[in-house]
Protein backbone atom coordinates (compact mmCIF):
# COMPACT_ATOMS: atom_id res chain seq x y z
CA UNK A 1 0.00 0.00 0.00
CA UNK A 2 2.78 2.39 0.96
CA UNK A 3 4.64 1.59 -2.29
CA UNK A 4 1.50 2.26 -4.31
CA UNK A 5 1.06 5.62 -2.57
CA UNK A 6 4.66 6.60 -3.31
CA UNK A 7 4.23 5.65 -6.96
CA UNK A 8 1.06 7.73 -7.15
CA UNK A 9 2.79 10.77 -5.63
CA UNK A 10 5.72 10.33 -7.99
CA UNK A 11 3.33 10.32 -10.91
CA UNK A 12 1.66 13.52 -9.71
CA UNK A 13 4.92 15.45 -9.39
CA UNK A 14 6.53 14.06 -12.56
CA UNK A 15 6.94 16.67 -15.33
CA UNK A 16 4.28 16.61 -17.99
CA UNK A 17 5.28 16.12 -21.64
CA UNK A 18 6.60 19.44 -22.95
CA UNK A 19 7.00 20.92 -19.45
CA UNK A 20 10.77 20.89 -19.80
CA UNK A 21 10.51 23.01 -22.96
CA UNK A 22 8.16 25.38 -21.10
CA UNK A 23 10.95 26.21 -18.62
CA UNK A 24 13.59 26.77 -21.30
CA UNK A 25 13.92 30.27 -22.67
CA UNK A 26 14.57 30.93 -26.36
CA UNK A 27 18.07 31.55 -27.59
CA UNK A 28 19.09 35.13 -28.22
CA UNK A 29 20.64 36.17 -31.51
CA UNK A 30 19.59 35.51 -35.11
CA UNK A 31 16.62 33.37 -36.13
CA UNK A 32 15.04 32.44 -39.42
CA UNK A 33 11.27 32.87 -39.10
CA UNK A 34 8.43 32.22 -41.51
CA UNK A 35 4.68 32.39 -42.03
CA UNK A 36 2.81 29.61 -43.79
CA UNK A 37 0.92 30.90 -46.85
CA UNK A 38 -0.94 29.08 -49.63
CA UNK A 39 2.11 29.72 -51.82
CA UNK A 40 4.60 28.30 -49.34
CA UNK A 41 6.66 29.68 -46.49
CA UNK A 42 7.12 33.47 -46.28
CA UNK A 43 10.54 33.70 -44.59
CA UNK A 44 11.96 36.70 -42.75
CA UNK A 45 14.94 37.37 -40.51
CA UNK A 46 14.45 37.86 -36.79
CA UNK A 47 16.88 38.73 -34.00
CA UNK A 48 16.06 38.21 -30.31
CA UNK A 49 17.63 40.40 -27.66
CA UNK A 50 17.45 40.30 -23.88
CA UNK A 51 18.65 42.75 -21.23
CA UNK A 52 17.85 41.48 -17.76
CA UNK A 53 14.22 40.41 -17.81
CA UNK A 54 13.35 42.61 -20.79
CA UNK A 55 13.02 41.05 -24.23
CA UNK A 56 13.10 42.91 -27.54
CA UNK A 57 13.34 41.81 -31.15
CA UNK A 58 14.34 43.10 -34.56
CA UNK A 59 12.62 42.09 -37.80
CA UNK A 60 14.90 42.36 -40.83
CA UNK A 61 13.80 42.73 -44.44
CA UNK A 62 16.70 43.64 -46.69
CA UNK A 63 17.96 47.04 -45.55
CA UNK A 64 15.03 47.61 -43.19
CA UNK A 65 15.19 47.06 -39.44
CA UNK A 66 11.91 47.03 -37.49
CA UNK A 67 12.42 47.30 -33.75
CA UNK A 68 9.84 45.33 -31.77
CA UNK A 69 10.08 47.08 -28.42
CA UNK A 70 7.45 45.07 -26.59
CA UNK A 71 8.08 41.33 -26.39
CA UNK A 72 6.35 39.45 -23.57
CA UNK A 73 7.67 36.17 -22.15
CA UNK A 74 4.99 34.11 -20.38
CA UNK A 75 7.21 31.21 -19.39
CA UNK A 76 6.49 29.09 -22.44
CA UNK A 77 6.08 31.50 -25.36
CA UNK A 78 7.20 34.87 -26.67
CA UNK A 79 4.54 37.34 -27.77
CA UNK A 80 5.75 40.04 -30.19
CA UNK A 81 3.63 43.22 -30.32
CA UNK A 82 4.39 44.92 -33.65
CA UNK A 83 3.59 48.64 -33.58
CA UNK A 84 1.78 50.62 -34.78
CA UNK A 85 -0.35 47.82 -36.22
CA UNK A 86 -2.75 45.79 -34.11
CA UNK A 87 -0.49 42.85 -34.85
CA UNK A 88 1.00 40.13 -32.65
CA UNK A 89 3.09 37.02 -33.19
CA UNK A 90 3.01 34.32 -30.53
CA UNK A 91 5.73 31.69 -30.67
CA UNK A 92 5.81 28.74 -28.25
CA UNK A 93 9.41 27.82 -27.45
CA UNK A 94 10.38 24.23 -28.29
CA UNK A 95 13.40 21.93 -28.62
CA UNK A 96 15.50 23.43 -25.87
CA UNK A 97 14.96 27.02 -27.00
CA UNK A 98 16.03 26.37 -30.60
CA UNK A 99 12.62 26.46 -32.27
CA UNK A 100 9.33 28.36 -32.04
CA UNK A 101 5.88 27.55 -33.38
CA UNK A 102 2.71 29.59 -33.14
CA UNK A 103 0.60 32.15 -34.95
CA UNK A 104 0.59 35.65 -36.42
CA UNK A 105 -2.65 37.49 -35.71
CA UNK A 106 -3.66 40.89 -37.06
CA UNK A 107 -6.87 42.88 -36.62
CA UNK A 108 -8.58 43.39 -39.99
CA UNK A 109 -12.04 44.66 -39.08
CA UNK A 110 -14.82 44.43 -36.50
CA UNK A 111 -14.62 40.99 -34.87
CA UNK A 112 -12.27 39.90 -37.67
CA UNK A 113 -8.67 38.74 -37.36
CA UNK A 114 -6.29 37.59 -40.05
CA UNK A 115 -4.30 34.55 -38.86
CA UNK A 116 -1.30 32.67 -40.24
CA UNK A 117 0.83 29.88 -38.77
CA UNK A 118 4.27 31.01 -37.59
CA UNK A 119 7.50 29.10 -37.16
CA UNK A 120 11.15 29.91 -36.47
CA UNK A 121 14.52 28.21 -35.94
CA UNK A 122 17.54 29.67 -34.17
CA UNK A 123 20.71 30.48 -36.06
CA UNK A 124 21.87 32.17 -39.24
CA UNK A 125 20.13 30.52 -42.19
CA UNK A 126 19.30 31.65 -45.74
CA UNK A 127 15.73 32.65 -46.48
CA UNK A 128 15.67 30.40 -49.53
CA UNK A 129 17.86 27.35 -50.07
CA UNK A 130 19.04 27.80 -53.64
CA UNK A 131 22.29 27.46 -55.49
CA UNK A 132 24.33 30.60 -56.11
CA UNK A 133 24.34 31.73 -59.75
CA UNK A 134 27.25 30.55 -61.84
CA UNK A 135 29.70 32.98 -63.40
CA UNK A 136 28.21 34.51 -66.52
CA UNK A 137 24.63 33.70 -65.49
CA UNK A 138 21.94 36.29 -66.26
CA UNK A 139 21.55 39.11 -63.73
CA UNK A 140 18.38 40.44 -62.17
CA UNK A 141 19.64 43.92 -61.25
CA UNK A 142 17.88 47.02 -62.53
CA UNK A 143 14.38 48.24 -63.38
CA UNK A 144 11.68 46.05 -64.86
CA UNK A 145 8.30 46.95 -66.33
CA UNK A 146 5.88 44.76 -64.36
CA UNK A 147 2.26 43.83 -64.98
CA UNK A 148 0.21 42.14 -62.28
CA UNK A 149 -2.70 40.25 -63.84
CA UNK A 150 -5.26 41.67 -61.40
CA UNK A 151 -4.11 45.29 -61.72
CA UNK A 152 -5.12 47.42 -64.68
CA UNK A 153 -2.19 49.78 -64.10
CA UNK A 154 1.48 49.02 -64.79
CA UNK A 155 3.97 48.50 -61.99
CA UNK A 156 7.74 48.73 -61.72
CA UNK A 157 10.16 46.22 -60.19
CA UNK A 158 13.55 47.32 -58.88
CA UNK A 159 16.11 44.68 -57.89
CA UNK A 160 19.70 44.87 -56.64
CA UNK A 161 22.12 42.02 -55.89
CA UNK A 162 24.11 42.50 -52.69
CA UNK A 163 27.75 41.59 -52.04
CA UNK A 164 26.68 38.40 -50.26
CA UNK A 165 24.67 37.25 -53.28
CA UNK A 166 21.24 38.00 -51.83
CA UNK A 167 18.79 40.21 -53.71
CA UNK A 168 16.97 43.23 -52.33
CA UNK A 169 13.95 44.44 -54.26
CA UNK A 170 10.61 46.16 -54.31
CA UNK A 171 7.66 46.81 -56.59
CA UNK A 172 6.21 50.27 -57.23
CA UNK A 173 2.49 50.52 -57.99
CA UNK A 174 0.06 53.39 -58.43
CA UNK A 175 -1.22 52.72 -54.89
CA UNK A 176 2.17 52.54 -53.18
CA UNK A 177 5.23 50.31 -53.08
CA UNK A 178 5.67 46.80 -51.69
CA UNK A 179 8.43 48.07 -49.41
CA UNK A 180 11.51 46.04 -48.48
CA UNK A 181 11.83 42.50 -49.86
CA UNK A 182 14.83 40.19 -49.72
CA UNK A 183 15.68 36.87 -51.32
CA UNK A 184 17.82 35.36 -54.04
CA UNK A 185 18.14 34.93 -57.81
CA UNK A 186 20.03 31.85 -59.02
CA UNK A 187 20.26 32.90 -62.66
CA UNK A 188 16.91 31.30 -63.46
CA UNK A 189 14.56 31.60 -60.47
CA UNK A 190 13.75 34.65 -58.32
CA UNK A 191 12.42 34.38 -54.76
CA UNK A 192 11.63 37.43 -52.58
CA UNK A 193 9.78 37.79 -49.29
CA UNK A 194 8.88 40.36 -46.63
CA UNK A 195 7.08 40.64 -43.30
CA UNK A 196 6.64 43.94 -41.45
CA UNK A 197 3.75 43.27 -39.10
CA UNK A 198 1.16 44.26 -41.70
CA UNK A 199 2.48 42.98 -45.03
CA UNK A 200 3.42 39.34 -45.58
CA UNK A 201 4.66 38.96 -49.17
CA UNK A 202 6.05 36.12 -51.24
CA UNK A 203 7.20 36.63 -54.84
CA UNK A 204 8.34 33.80 -57.10
CA UNK A 205 9.36 34.09 -60.75
CA UNK A 206 11.25 32.22 -63.44
CA UNK A 207 13.37 33.74 -66.19
CA UNK A 208 11.89 32.88 -69.58
CA UNK A 209 13.78 32.06 -72.78
CA UNK A 210 13.03 35.55 -74.13
CA UNK A 211 14.54 37.24 -71.06
CA UNK A 212 11.24 38.16 -69.41
CA UNK A 213 10.08 37.08 -65.97
CA UNK A 214 6.85 35.23 -65.18
CA UNK A 215 5.76 34.36 -61.69
CA UNK A 216 3.37 34.41 -58.76
CA UNK A 217 2.65 36.78 -55.89
CA UNK A 218 1.09 35.80 -52.57
CA UNK A 219 0.04 38.29 -49.90
CA UNK A 220 -0.86 37.25 -46.36
CA UNK A 221 -3.29 34.35 -46.01
CA UNK A 222 -5.37 34.51 -49.19
CA UNK A 223 -4.34 36.93 -51.94
CA UNK A 224 -2.73 35.46 -55.05
CA UNK A 225 -1.83 37.07 -58.36
CA UNK A 226 0.41 36.31 -61.31
CA UNK A 227 2.86 38.75 -62.83
CA UNK A 228 5.18 39.24 -65.75
CA UNK A 229 8.12 41.60 -66.18
CA UNK A 230 10.29 42.94 -68.99
CA UNK A 231 13.64 44.57 -68.37
CA UNK A 232 13.25 48.31 -68.98
CA UNK A 233 15.62 50.91 -67.47
CA UNK A 234 13.02 53.60 -68.26
CA UNK A 235 10.08 51.80 -66.61
CA UNK A 236 7.88 54.29 -64.77
CA UNK A 237 4.43 54.63 -63.22
CA UNK A 238 1.69 56.94 -64.51
CA UNK A 239 2.04 60.46 -63.12
CA UNK A 240 0.71 60.31 -59.52
CA UNK A 241 -0.36 63.95 -59.85
CA UNK A 242 -2.78 63.00 -62.63
CA UNK A 243 -4.60 59.96 -61.23
CA UNK A 244 -7.08 61.55 -58.82
CA UNK A 245 -9.13 64.68 -59.51
CA UNK A 246 -10.36 67.33 -57.11
CA UNK A 247 -14.06 67.92 -57.72
CA UNK A 248 -14.76 70.21 -54.75
CA UNK A 249 -18.46 69.38 -54.82
CA UNK A 250 -19.04 71.14 -51.49
CA UNK A 251 -17.14 73.88 -49.59
CA UNK A 252 -14.49 72.87 -47.07
CA UNK A 253 -16.56 74.64 -44.43
CA UNK A 254 -19.31 72.07 -44.94
CA UNK A 255 -17.07 69.02 -44.45
CA UNK A 256 -16.87 67.90 -40.81
CA UNK A 257 -15.02 65.08 -39.09
CA UNK A 258 -14.46 64.36 -35.39
CA UNK A 259 -11.02 64.88 -33.90
CA UNK A 260 -9.52 62.30 -31.56
CA UNK A 261 -11.49 63.77 -28.64
CA UNK A 262 -14.78 63.50 -30.52
CA UNK A 263 -15.20 67.22 -31.31
CA UNK A 264 -16.62 67.97 -34.76
CA UNK A 265 -14.11 69.95 -36.80
CA UNK A 266 -14.62 71.59 -40.17
CA UNK A 267 -11.89 71.32 -42.80
CA UNK A 268 -12.11 75.12 -42.96
CA UNK A 269 -11.32 75.40 -39.23
CA UNK A 270 -9.05 78.45 -38.70
CA UNK A 271 -6.67 76.19 -36.76
CA UNK A 272 -5.97 74.32 -40.01
CA UNK A 273 -5.15 77.40 -42.09
CA UNK A 274 -1.70 78.00 -43.50
CA UNK A 275 0.16 79.40 -46.48
CA UNK A 276 0.45 75.78 -47.59
CA UNK A 277 -1.90 73.01 -46.50
CA UNK A 278 -1.79 69.25 -46.95
CA UNK A 279 -4.80 67.04 -46.33
CA UNK A 280 -3.34 63.57 -45.76
CA UNK A 281 -5.75 60.66 -46.35
CA UNK A 282 -4.29 57.64 -44.56
CA UNK A 283 -4.93 54.58 -42.41
CA UNK A 284 -2.95 53.52 -39.36
CA UNK A 285 -3.11 49.95 -40.73
CA UNK A 286 -1.32 50.91 -43.96
CA UNK A 287 2.50 50.43 -44.18
CA UNK A 288 2.86 52.96 -47.01
CA UNK A 289 0.95 55.46 -44.85
CA UNK A 290 3.39 54.78 -42.04
CA UNK A 291 6.31 55.56 -44.36
CA UNK A 292 4.50 58.70 -45.52
CA UNK A 293 3.81 59.79 -41.95
CA UNK A 294 7.51 59.62 -41.12
CA UNK A 295 8.16 61.97 -44.03
CA UNK A 296 5.29 64.34 -43.16
CA UNK A 297 6.60 64.64 -39.60
CA UNK A 298 9.89 65.73 -41.14
CA UNK A 299 8.14 68.24 -43.43
CA UNK A 300 6.15 69.59 -40.49
CA UNK A 301 9.35 70.12 -38.54
CA UNK A 302 11.12 71.82 -41.46
CA UNK A 303 8.28 73.93 -42.83
CA UNK A 304 5.81 74.35 -39.97
CA UNK A 305 7.14 77.76 -38.97
CA UNK A 306 7.10 78.80 -42.64
CA UNK A 307 3.35 78.36 -43.01
CA UNK A 308 2.82 74.64 -43.66
CA UNK A 309 -0.29 73.12 -42.08
CA UNK A 310 -0.91 69.36 -42.24
CA UNK A 311 -4.20 67.67 -41.34
CA UNK A 312 -4.37 63.88 -41.13
CA UNK A 313 -7.66 62.26 -42.18
CA UNK A 314 -7.77 58.70 -40.85
CA UNK A 315 -9.77 55.96 -42.55
CA UNK A 316 -9.77 52.94 -40.25
CA UNK A 317 -11.07 49.37 -40.06
CA UNK A 318 -14.73 49.62 -39.04
CA UNK A 319 -16.72 52.50 -37.58
CA UNK A 320 -16.05 52.07 -33.85
CA UNK A 321 -15.02 55.64 -33.03
CA UNK A 322 -13.57 54.89 -29.60
CA UNK A 323 -11.37 52.14 -30.96
CA UNK A 324 -10.31 54.14 -34.01
CA UNK A 325 -9.44 57.19 -31.92
CA UNK A 326 -7.37 55.03 -29.57
CA UNK A 327 -5.52 53.37 -32.45
CA UNK A 328 -4.81 56.66 -34.24
CA UNK A 329 -3.65 58.28 -31.00
CA UNK A 330 -1.17 55.43 -30.51
CA UNK A 331 -0.13 55.79 -34.16
CA UNK A 332 0.53 59.50 -33.66
CA UNK A 333 2.62 58.80 -30.57
CA UNK A 334 4.59 56.10 -32.38
CA UNK A 335 5.58 58.50 -35.17
CA UNK A 336 5.87 61.69 -33.10
CA UNK A 337 3.01 63.40 -34.96
CA UNK A 338 2.09 66.87 -33.67
CA UNK A 339 -0.25 67.98 -36.47
CA UNK A 340 -4.03 67.45 -36.00
CA UNK A 341 -5.65 64.15 -36.97
CA UNK A 342 -9.34 63.53 -37.60
CA UNK A 343 -11.32 60.30 -37.87
CA UNK A 344 -12.70 60.56 -41.41
CA UNK A 345 -14.29 57.18 -42.08
CA UNK A 346 -13.66 53.53 -42.83
CA UNK A 347 -10.95 51.93 -44.95
CA UNK A 348 -13.43 50.71 -47.58
CA UNK A 349 -12.60 52.91 -50.58
CA UNK A 350 -16.20 53.20 -51.77
CA UNK A 351 -17.25 54.39 -48.32
CA UNK A 352 -14.18 56.63 -48.07
CA UNK A 353 -15.15 58.27 -51.37
CA UNK A 354 -18.58 59.06 -49.93
CA UNK A 355 -17.07 60.42 -46.72
CA UNK A 356 -14.64 62.63 -48.65
CA UNK A 357 -16.65 63.72 -51.72
CA UNK A 358 -14.11 66.38 -52.66
CA UNK A 359 -12.24 63.88 -54.87
CA UNK A 360 -13.61 62.02 -57.89
CA UNK A 361 -12.89 58.95 -55.73
CA UNK A 362 -10.42 57.71 -53.16
CA UNK A 363 -8.07 55.41 -55.07
CA UNK A 364 -5.27 54.92 -52.60
CA UNK A 365 -4.16 55.25 -49.03
CA UNK A 366 -2.23 57.45 -48.80
CA UNK A 367 -3.50 60.36 -50.90
CA UNK A 368 -2.29 63.95 -50.46
CA UNK A 369 -4.20 67.15 -51.27
CA UNK A 370 -2.09 70.33 -51.56
CA UNK A 371 -3.98 73.60 -50.95
CA UNK A 372 -2.72 77.19 -51.13
CA UNK A 373 -3.41 80.06 -48.73
CA UNK A 374 -6.51 81.15 -50.67
CA UNK A 375 -8.05 77.70 -50.37
CA UNK A 376 -7.41 76.63 -53.96
CA UNK A 377 -6.33 73.04 -54.56
CA UNK A 378 -3.03 73.03 -56.41
CA UNK A 379 -2.32 69.29 -56.59
CA UNK A 380 -3.61 65.84 -55.62
CA UNK A 381 -0.92 63.18 -55.26
CA UNK A 382 -1.99 59.51 -55.28
CA UNK A 383 0.02 56.80 -53.51
CA UNK A 384 3.52 56.97 -52.06
CA UNK A 385 6.92 55.65 -53.14
CA UNK A 386 8.68 55.09 -49.84
CA UNK A 387 12.36 54.81 -48.90
CA UNK A 388 12.57 51.22 -50.20
CA UNK A 389 12.25 52.60 -53.75
CA UNK A 390 15.55 54.49 -53.65
CA UNK A 391 15.74 57.17 -56.34
CA UNK A 392 11.98 57.10 -56.83
CA UNK A 393 11.59 58.18 -53.21
CA UNK A 394 14.17 60.92 -53.75
CA UNK A 395 12.13 62.22 -56.70
CA UNK A 396 8.92 62.12 -54.64
CA UNK A 397 10.59 64.23 -51.96
CA UNK A 398 11.65 66.74 -54.59
CA UNK A 399 8.06 67.02 -55.87
CA UNK A 400 6.59 67.43 -52.39
CA UNK A 401 9.13 69.99 -51.25
CA UNK A 402 8.81 72.01 -54.44
CA UNK A 403 5.03 72.14 -53.97
CA UNK A 404 5.32 73.13 -50.31
CA UNK A 405 7.86 75.84 -51.07
CA UNK A 406 5.79 77.25 -53.92
CA UNK A 407 2.61 77.28 -51.84
CA UNK A 408 4.30 78.76 -48.80
CA UNK A 409 6.01 81.40 -50.91
CA UNK A 410 9.43 80.43 -49.66
CA UNK A 411 12.47 78.95 -51.29
CA UNK A 412 14.22 76.83 -48.73
CA UNK A 413 17.72 75.50 -49.31
CA UNK A 414 17.58 71.77 -49.95
CA UNK A 415 19.55 69.32 -47.88
CA UNK A 416 22.50 67.75 -49.61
Amino acid sequence: MRLALLLTLATLVAPLPGAQDARIEPRTGPWLAWLESPGGHIPFDLALNRIGERWTATIKNGAERIEVKRVDWDGSALVFHIEPYDSTVRGRVLEGGKRMAGEWKRYSGPNTWMRMRFGAVAGVRPRFRMRRPEAGAPEIDGRWAVQFARDEHPSVGVFETQDDGTVHGTFLTTLGDYRYNAGIFDGERLFLSAFDGAHAFLFKARLQDDGTLAGDFWSRDAWHDTWTATRDPEAALPDPLGLTKWVGSIPLADVYFPDLDGRRRSLADPAFEGRARIFFLFGSWCPNCNDATEYLVELDRRYGDKGLSIVGLAFEFGDDFERNARVVRAYAKHHGVTYPMLIAGTSDKAEASKAFPLLDRVRAFPTFVFIDARGFVRAVYTGFSGPATGQDHVRLREVFERLVEELAGHTVKRRR
